[in-house]
């Protein structure tokens, strides 16, 4: 994963947030579903599994997307 070597401002709409939220919260759950393919070998009808090599690496991609996710969340909650 990338490290954090420079911190940017963005600012959009709150509909273009949710848009970017909605796409992440998608990203985040289909690691979390490749992570529980490779522990179970079974993955839900129509989903297909992330290239990760194990349910540890998928699951850490996963809580990344869910940390961006919590950061964004946080930021938005403190300007309301």
């Amino acid at each position: 994963m990338l490290s954090m070597s420079k911190i940017y401002q963005v600012e959009l709409g709150s509909l273009d947030l949710c848009q970017l939220l909605d796409g992440l919260e998608a990203r985040a759950e289909a690691w979390e579903k490749t992570a529980e393919y490779h522990r179970t070998g079974e993955s839900p009808p129509d989903f297909i599994v992330e290239e990760a090599s194990d349910a540890e690496e998928a699951s850490k991609i996963a809580q990344h997307y869910r940390s961006i996710i919590s950061k964004i969340n946080e930021q938005m909650e403190a300007q309301t």
